[in-house]
């Protein structure tokens, strides 16, 4: 509780910091100033977002599962929506981001680990889309990504939430941004997006989300 607290009196600060790399300002790379206006601030009202919204709330009332973020739940929906991955893998806390996920793209294969003693991959099947949601476990995130990134592809990403929540998660995301099989990645705080197209410049870019 005390954790949620901080991040949330936080954010102000955060905000103010990042006030400069908002709407994609200064960013000349094609690809990164799409996803950054495109999807990053896409402001419109998805049809899916109402049914969602209320789902989220039976589930929290019926299961007790949290109600999550909102805005990185959104996110997350537009993320796989643009990228329309074939399989989707989330780690970490069983929450109503699954429900974001999985709307976006019914027909992708969609997996649930809490641990890696839950994550069953099938040989030399990708990983398309992958959801770190443990901020609390950096340890945990970090050994999730060195199983999974052995099995991206030019189209892979990484969200991670919480990299700017804690030292650990600070740590952990300056580590993966060098890692050689990373590409241009994206800081917003609240996720971290990683994408592994080595045929695209290595930049890191700060998002005010």
């Amino acid at each position: 509780m005390w954790n949620k607290l901080f991040i949330k009196m936080k954010r102000p600060f955060v905000r103010i910091a990042r006030f400069r790399h908002r709407c994609g300002y200064g960013v000349h790379s094609p690809f990164a100033f799409g996803l950054i206006t495109d999807v990053v601030y896409e402001k419109k009202a998805y049809y899916a977002y109402k049914e969602l919204k209320q789902e989220q709330k039976k589930q929290y009332w019926e299961q007790g599962l949290p109600k999550g973020y909102g805005k990185v739940n959104r996110l997350l929906f537009r993320l796989v929506n643009r990228m329309q991955p074939q399989r989707i893998i989330q780690v970490g806390h069983p929450s109503a981001a699954s429900l974001y996920l999985q709307a976006a793209k019914p027909s992708a294969d969609y997996l649930f680990a809490a641990d890696l003693s839950e994550l069953f991959l099938d040989a030399d099947v990708p990983v398309d889309f992958l959801y770190l949601d443990a901020p609390e476990h950096s340890d945990l995130l970090e050994k999730v990504f060195d199983i999974c990134v052995r099995r991206t592809t030019l189209c892979s990403i990484f969200v991670i939430r919480g990299i700017g929540y804690n030292k650990k998660m600070k740590q952990l995301w300056n580590r993966l941004q060098q890692d050689e099989r990373v590409g241009v990645t994206f800081d917003l705080f609240d996720v971290g997006l990683l994408f592994f197209d080595r045929t695209k410049i290595k930049q890191h870019y700060i998002v005010n989300f």
